[in-house]
């Protein structure tokens, strides 16, 4: 006989069924998993719209008149269960069915097996996604998750700060006594001038964390597990991920994991990063000068704006990925307030955090500043006084925010030109950063200020750093290849030629010009570049075509006088 609770929700789901929460399906052996997927994403948010514990699909039973019909779906017992791990490997975040309930229900026509999914509503300010996507429902029908419900949803993580929780169980054993000290240690230099050392010192470990912000009322909060927290102690956050990862990627191969307290690890995964010397030869010199590839502070700064702004709820690690040329960092979260060009030029402050008490904390530990100074004035600006190329925020992947750090010279014209010119602004460094990796700053008005001081050079979109601070002979060499000369110079090129010989075809033109066009240009766009020379000259009334077909010769224009000045 089926357990009385889940016949009589089962009455109560068929009887006073509500649309947006309940699907009933008939669903025989075949039914695909990937649409049990998408009602699984429309269910747990609806359910969480409406302020329900669950949401539930229904097998065997007709959804136009409610009936109980039975279903053939999965019957092997171990094959159903094992439609939770499946549901589990495409939601977003990773969750899965509260319980699968399999029932006998009594018919007119003998007992009938129905199955109830039990899905859990989404959690608060997190909606659920199948496979990248975000369904609900209208009516009776699936549905893409629209902007208004997606809001409501995430709107409901604003007032709430999951770091401040109280973790009841918890006690000061939970901590480590060395991060305990350090945290004292830092407090007790931040705040020297405010409060005398020795009263810090006197304080008892209760009181300090009280005053650090760090506890609430004597109480352990998932933000003091985080910074101080034992290693082991992390089970009081569970099902919640407290873990960083770096992953060395390229030809070898190796990761490590790292658990709290953050306030220690962060520096040790910080030395798992292999650090070798850059050169760089500065203008005039003969000796190069050496740069770390990355520099410990701006790591640390990026390493813990991941641990403050991480969106804990999702269950996901801190990822630092070390490549041969950069390393990436990837928490999990939108960015929560603005966008990270704001910060860069508007001197935003921020006016919100997802995790208020650990952002808080942090501070007073000096992990971070709650002013938005951290990603300009430490890693923006101190790549740019390391003469490097700039971090790039990448927000492209849904629910997550990437941030690449580059750990080489990409264009050594810009790095000898921030070396020899300190005094450059911040929005100069950044146009020219964004010229250096080919792309076209957005404010035209900077390309001409730059152009007008001799910073850039060479035409849109193909810009690039001037190269008139380089002396070594292989550089100027090397830059005078790529250059692409004057249109000017090619065109009396052109004049001259015809003046000498009377007639000249495409592909003469194309031997005269040949290893003088610029070699950044493939072989098409040099043949744009000449037929764009050939056709300007036309237009001018300086040349002329004889003959109308492929074997047809360029020849000077009547009106053409020598010698020529273009």
């Amino acid at each position: 006989m089926p357990a009385p609770d889940i016949s009589t929700t089962l009455t109560h789901l068929i009887t006073e069924w509500e649309n947006e929460c309940v699907e009933f399906k008939e669903a025989n052996d075949n039914f695909p998993t990937s649409d049990i997927g998408k009602y699984f994403s429309a269910l747990s948010n609806e359910a969480n719209l409406r302020n329900r514990p669950s949401g539930w699909l229904i097998f065997g039973v007709r959804n136009k008149d409610r009936a109980i019909t039975g279903t053939t779906y999965r019957e092997d017992p171990a094959r159903l269960q094992s439609l939770k791990q499946q549901i589990a490997d495409g939601a977003d975040p990773t969750i899965t069915f509260r319980d699968i309930h399999e029932i006998t229900a009594p018919t007119p026509q003998g007992t009938k097996r129905v199955l109830l999914l039990e899905i859990p509503a989404a959690p608060r300010g997190t909606p659920i996604g199948w496979h990248g996507h975000y369904f609900a429902r209208a009516h009776e029908s699936l549905v893409a998750l629209d902007l208004a419900k997606l809001d409501t949803i995430r709107a409901q993580s604003l007032a709430e700060d999951w770091s401040a929780v109280v973790c009841e169980k918890a006690t000061l054993a939970d901590l480590d006594p060395a991060a305990l000290a350090k945290a004292r240690d830092i407090f007790a230099n931040k705040f020297s001038e405010r409060i005398p050392e020795t009263e810090i010192r006197a304080w008892d470990d209760a009181t300090f964390l009280d005053r650090a912000k760090i506890t609430t009322n004597g109480k352990i909060t998932r933000a003091a597990l985080l910074l101080l927290g034992r290693s082991e102690s992390t089970h009081h956050l569970s099902p919640r991920v407290a873990e960083m990862t770096w992953r060395l990627d390229g030809e070898e191969q190796a990761y490590e994991h790292f658990h709290p307290p953050f306030l220690l690890t962060t520096t040790l995964l910080y030395q798992r990063i292999r650090n070798i010397k850059l050169t760089l030869l500065p203008i005039g010199q003969l000796i190069p000068i050496e740069i770390p590839k990355y520099d410990q502070r701006i790591v640390l700064e990026a390493l813990h704006n991941c641990i403050a702004h991480q969106d804990y709820r999702l269950c996901e690690r801190i990822l630092v990925t070390e490549r041969p040329g950069e390393l990436l960092f990837q928490n999990a979260g939108d960015f929560f307030d603005g966008k990270p060009e704001d910060y860069l030029l508007a001197h935003r402050t921020p006016t919100r955090y997802r995790n208020r008490h650990l952002a808080e904390a942090m501070v007073n530990l000096r992990m971070i500043d709650t002013m938005g100074f951290g990603i300009r004035q430490v890693m923006f600006a101190g790549q740019a006084r390391r003469f490097l190329p700039l971090p790039e925020y990448d927000l492209t992947q849904r629910g997550h925010v990437h941030l690449r750090l580059p750990g080489r010279f990409l264009d050594e014209n810009y790095s000898r030109l921030l070396q020899s010119q300190p005094d450059l602004a911040f929005a100069d460094i950044l146009a020219l950063d964004n010229i250096q990796k080919g792309a076209l700053p957005a404010n035209e008005t900077s390309i001409r200020s730059l152009r007008h001081r001799g910073l850039i050079e060479g035409r849109k979109p193909r810009l690039q750093v001037t190269a008139r601070l380089i002396t070594e002979p292989e550089s100027k060499t090397d830059y005078l290849r790529h250059r692409a000369f004057d249109d000017d110079y090619f065109c009396k090129l052109i004049i001259e030629y015809l003046t000498t010989f009377g007639t000249a075809t495409r592909a003469d033109i194309r031997r005269l010009l040949a290893g003088k066009l610029s070699t950044a240009l493939d072989e098409t766009q040099q043949e744009d570049k000449i037929r764009n020379l050939l056709k300007k000259l036309r237009a001018k009334g300086k040349i002329t075509m004889a003959g109308r077909t492929k074997s047809g010769k360029w020849i000077l224009a009547k009106s053409v006088k020598t010698p020529v000045s273009i």
